[in-house]
């Protein structure tokens, strides 16, 4: 992946990071927008995911209710936090680039793997080892062969992870 393929997903988060500095700013949905951007960038198990999705108000600290109302005393934690986790997304992209999706195929081969028998599995990988343009044709014939409610098995896990 090069450095341009992050372009858009970089724009995107800096966008997020210039909400943080706005006057009527509302964490909730900032972080609902963050995290559809994030989800799709990174993936639901993303540890960045998990960090957005934790951001609170905590006013039972001592601290955020001494400050907040004034202005300049002190910088908003949350907003520092939510800084923090959107700079370190953006310093990822641009030394790394977009995640792999190699992993989604691997989880498919998993999943498939728990409900196929050695030998459908040993078929499929087979297959997916050639240049052949049949395939998508030999894979389906393959998975014909598995009951209907171990299809729904699987599709139902690959929804879920």
């Amino acid at each position: 992946m090069g450095e341009n393929d992050s372009q858009k997903e970089i724009s995107l988060l800096k966008k997020q990071l210039d909400l943080l500095d706005k006057n009527k700013f509302d964490l909730e949905d900032w972080k609902n927008q963050t995290l559809i951007f994030l989800e799709r960038i990174f993936g639901k198990e993303d540890s960045k995911v998990r960090l957005v999705r934790d951001l609170r108000y905590d006013y039972s600290s001592w601290n955020l209710r001494d400050t907040a109302g004034v202005a300049g005393t002190s910088k908003d934690p949350v907003k520092s936090q939510a800084a923090a986790i959107l700079e370190a997304a953006i310093e990822e992209l641009e030394t790394l680039g977009l995640p792999s999706r190699k992993n989604d195929a691997l989880k498919v081969r998993e999943l498939l793997s728990d409900e196929l028998t050695g030998k459908q599995m040993k078929q499929i990988n087979s297959i997916l080892q050639t240049e052949s343009n049949n395939r998508i044709e030999d894979i389906s014939n393959i998975l014909e062969e598995i009951e209907t409610e171990s299809l729904a098995k699987i599709l139902a896990k690959l929804l879920i992870s």
